[in-house]
């Protein structure tokens, strides 16, 4: 089963102060390519979106060998950015949704979402302690819901049509529950 792993690197990153995926880690690493690196190391199938005029975090994402499409209208919110992804990817049987201020996300998380995708063709989560976090896998059968998404919701309101359809993936990675929203996150300890 084809899954493909999909990127969302289109947002503003406001709260962050601008330029948070260009925003290099403690080895140097920008945010946006740790985040894409740890997704292709899980999956051989990846595209990442990213907004109109990002030139810079297009470039830097072009040059790890993956697909890079633009997302014309992604002021309109995260769904619209995602929804971009899933057109861009219509061969798919199934999608990984990543983050791409998530860094941490160990690949290892990722596969396991993306086996259970291709096992079931359902929704799957992953989880942390009980917590749900990212990333988010969908079997195609949710396609066309996944293209009318609207907003900032992301894939919630899919999840919530159709509950007996998710399955927790429950992890050993604290990384599904840490994204970087402001400069104070990335001095967060990981644990």
């Amino acid at each position: 089963m084809k899954i493909t792993g999909i990127l969302l690197a289109a947002g503003s990153g406001s709260r962050f102060g601008g330029g948070k995926l260009l925003h290099p880690l403690s080895d140097g690493t920008p945010i946006g390519v740790a985040s894409l690196r740890n997704l292709k190391h899980a999956l051989p199938d990846v595209i990442a979106v990213v907004r109109n005029g990002d030139n810079q975090l297009r470039g830097l994402l072009e040059s790890e060998s993956v697909a890079v499409h633009l997302c014309e209208d992604a002021n309109l919110g995260m769904a619209r950015s995602f929804a971009c992804g899933i057109a861009a990817s219509q061969d798919a049987e199934g999608w990984i949704i990543a983050l791409g201020d998530m860094p941490f996300l160990q690949p290892q998380t990722i596969a396991a979402v993306a086996a259970r995708i291709a096992k079931t063709g359902r929704i799957a989560i992953a989880a942390y302690d009980g917590q749900r976090g990212h990333p988010v896998g969908f079997g195609r059968r949710y396609r066309d819901e996944l293209l009318e998404l609207k907003g900032d919701e992301g894939a919630r309101s899919v999840i919530g049509r159709h509950p007996g359809d998710l399955e927790i993936v429950e992890c050993d990675d604290r990384g599904v529950l840490r994204d970087i929203d402001t400069p104070a996150d990335l001095a967060r300890p990981a644990g």
